[in-house]
């Protein structure tokens, strides 16, 4: 029996949107309890990211959850933060297709990945500093910015030894034939 590529991503996509939930629902705001910093949050948000990309291997997935998980953990009693990331998925899934969203421990791929989250952290932060937040715009830009871009670059190094352990594992994708 021939499994259709596009069911695949979709069941793909749709598991990683109901982990960015529940990360939005539990992490999130038990790291804001206890640091108050977006630190940990930034790293959960980037990390799924990360791994919805190498999954799928396809554009808009990442925007997908994004999108419909931030939609489904406000409606769940999620906090507005979660907003921030909905631009920020959107541009990760752009700048991947500098890589035709192709994720690996190789030199080129983890630059993409430290680029996008990078990018996508800032723009994170400066959204919800400015729009929902409402924080100060010179602590926005600098401090605020920084502790989501510290915790950008740690989800993408915590994403990549999982990726090279299911690549190692040969469970790159799921077969469609």
């Amino acid at each position: 029996m021939k499994k259709n590529r596009l069911t695949v991503n979709i069941a793909l996509t749709s598991f990683f949107i109901a982990l960015w939930v529940a990360f939005n629902l539990t992490v999130a705001p038990l790291s804001f309890y206890f640091t108050g910093l977006p630190v940990i949050h930034s790293v959960v948000i980037f990390f799924t990211l990360l791994l919805v990309v190498w999954a799928t291997g396809q554009f808009g997935a990442a925007s997908l959850v994004g999108i419909i998980g931030s939609a489904i953990a406000l409606l769940a009693g999620g906090q507005p933060p979660i907003l921030g990331f909905v631009p920020g998925a959107i541009i990760f899934d752009f700048v991947f297709l500098l890589n035709r969203h192709q994720v690996s421990t190789k030199p080129i791929s983890v630059a993409v990945a430290v680029l996008a989250s990078v990018v996508c952290g800032y723009v994170s932060a400066v959204f919800n500093g400015f729009f929902v937040l409402f924080l100060p715009r010179v602590f926005t830009l600098t401090v605020w910015a920084g502790f989501v871009v510290a915790g950008a670059v740690i989800g993408v190094l915590l994403a990549l030894p999982v990726v090279s352990t299911l690549e190692k594992a040969q469970v790159k994708k799921v077969q469609t034939e």
